[in-house]
């Protein structure tokens, strides 16, 4: 089934890009066609250069039996969804993929056999329709859809995701990354207790884990380890402390959940309040799937206030992965200049987010 998300008029993109983004010709009606397929999610979206910017965002989510991700299983699960996805984007904007000017893909940070079904729909695309390619990093694109969402001009970001977690913020043509996980990330965290703990999927149902789920049934939370080292975070031994507990007491598995949601999301908000501290923003953009919580959404508000700040998030259609965050970096990017020929989009399972260059800020 394809699971279609769509702007509610609450969810209206906040964002002027020709205050947000400098030296682009805005003045040209663009259409840039934008691939998804880091993960488990295959998505098209299709940007705009005129309002409403975002005109189609279409996925299809890989979910498995059991257990985690399986790279093959994934790949295999796009490749087979990857046809009516992209038709249903098409038809949701009103286009025919002759109306395109350009195909944007996410070519990484991601699993190698998923992103690589993306690559090689998005290079067969180019080649056969004559369109130019353009590359995309999958975490950049969750920062400015963020950006695009929120309308925030220049804020500290929190990144959270299932596969990574960082405080970062833009200076000197890219985003310079100020801290991150050491071992696993918050989303991470998060799924693998509730598999290993036998906790039910689907994990998250609008916006709320199913860890926050359990631990509305708390009075109070577990003792828990936690680890904070400076600007960065560590979760893996929270993780293994806290399905050993899961383990001998069964009694207490509510005070257990919210003893890991307390853990894990105050430690994500430590290191951004250190961040907007240092950085002296004046807002901050919290982005990436787990952004979804309103859990972490309170707790992020609580902390921007105390400092001053504002506090902004994707609405949920654009808060996970999708090809809407891939489309419109994709049309920046077309738009600065920014294509490869389809031999050289080659997948980058380690591209990091402080080595792309950003030249349209």
């Amino acid at each position: 089934m394809v699971n279609v998300a769509t702007q509610s008029s609450s969810e209206k993109l906040r964002g002027d890009p020709r205050k947000l983004y400098h030296g682009l010709d805005w003045s040209r009606e663009t259409y840039v066609l934008g691939i998804e397929s880091t993960a488990h999610t295959f998505g098209v979206g299709i940007a705009s250069t005129r309002p409403p910017y975002i005109l189609a965002n279409v996925r299809d989510v890989y979910r498995p039996e059991k257990g985690g991700i399986h790279p093959r299983e994934a790949a295999s699960h796009h490749a087979r969804v990857a046809p009516r996805v992209l038709s249903e984007a098409l038809r949701q904007a009103g286009l025919s993929i002759g109306d395109i000017d350009a195909i944007a893909v996410a070519l990484g940070p991601g699993l190698g056999p998923a992103l690589r079904v993306g690559a090689t729909i998005a290079r067969g695309l180019a080649a056969y329709y004559s369109k130019p390619l353009v590359p995309v990093n999958h975490a950049l694109a969750h920062i400015e859809i963020g950006r695009l969402a929120t309308g925030l001009k220049d804020p500290l970001v929190l990144y959270v995701s299932g596969g990574n977690t960082m405080v970062a913020a833009f200076a000197k043509k890219r985003y310079r990354v100020f801290g991150e996980t050491l071992d696993i990330a918050l989303g991470n965290l998060l799924d693998t207790f509730a598999r290993d703990a036998g906790l039910a999927p689907p994990y998250i149902v609008e916006g709320l884990h199913v860890v926050d789920r359990c631990a509305q049934e708390a009075e109070k939370p577990a003792d828990l380890p936690y680890v904070v080292k400076g600007m960065d975070v560590s979760f893996s031994g929270l993780l293994t402390a806290a399905l050993r507990m899961w383990k001998s007491r069964a009694a207490e598995r509510p005070s257990i959940c919210l003893g890991l949601r307390e853990v894990a999301y105050g430690a994500a908000v430590e290191v951004a309040e250190r961040g907007l501290a240092h950085t002296r923003k004046k807002s901050i953009l919290v982005t990436g799937g787990v952004a979804a919580s309103p859990v972490l959404r309170s707790k992020i508000e609580d902390m921007a206030r105390y400092h001053g700040a504002l506090a902004g998030y994707p609405p949920l259609p654009l808060a996970g992965d999708n090809g809407a965050m891939i489309a419109w970096v994709g049309l920046l990017n077309f738009l600065a200049g920014i294509t490869i020929r389809p031999e050289e989009a080659v997948v980058k399972q380690r591209w990091r987010l402080d080595s792309v260059e950003v030249p349209w800020r």
